[in-house]
């Protein structure tokens, strides 16, 4: 048994560096500091897991950027980002940037409804000498290098 945990241990050890090799310097950070996110989300295509464990408080947010918000079938979102998808929300960069720094805030501006909510309660927040704001738009930026569909979009 200790023999297989090791084996998988090193596996994922050796397999992180491959994963984010192809991310930009951005990508890349956000790509390590994940693990914060993977408490609740996981970033998987059909086939694997790309980041996270299968967390399954958070929907996935494999080719999250480009999708309308509130979106993912079978998935129970707050009425309130549920509105702002069907209001015309699609995560862009700019928009997940706002949103990662403050969930409630985001939805209450972009509804103008104050009573607005979002399940999410994490709130990125400043890491050594990058702002909350720099922190959120690096994960913005992996969430859209993490897809093959928006990298192919973007060249």
């Amino acid at each position: 048994m200790k023999r297989i945990a090791a084996t998988c241990l090193t596996a994922s050890v050796l397999a992180a560096p491959a994963l984010a090799q192809d991310l930009s310097e951005e990508a890349a950070y956000a790509a390590d500091e994940f693990r914060q996110c993977a408490t609740c989300h996981v970033i998987a295509n059909e086939d694997e897991t790309l980041y996270g464990r299968r967390a399954r408080t958070g929907p996935n947010l494999y080719c999250v950027i480009g999708r309308q918000a509130g979106s993912v079938e079978d998935f129970r979102y707050s009425n309130s980002l549920e509105e702002a998808g069907e209001a015309g929300l699609v995560w862009d960069e700019e928009h997940m940037t706002s949103y990662l720094q403050d969930p409630r805030a985001f939805l209450r501006d972009y509804l103008d409804d104050s009573g607005a909510r979002s399940k999410m309660t994490y709130k990125v927040r400043k890491d050594g000498d990058r702002s909350p704001e720099d922190v959120a738009a690096a994960f913005a930026t992996f969430l859209a290098e993490v897809c093959p569909e928006e990298a192919d979009a973007d060249s």
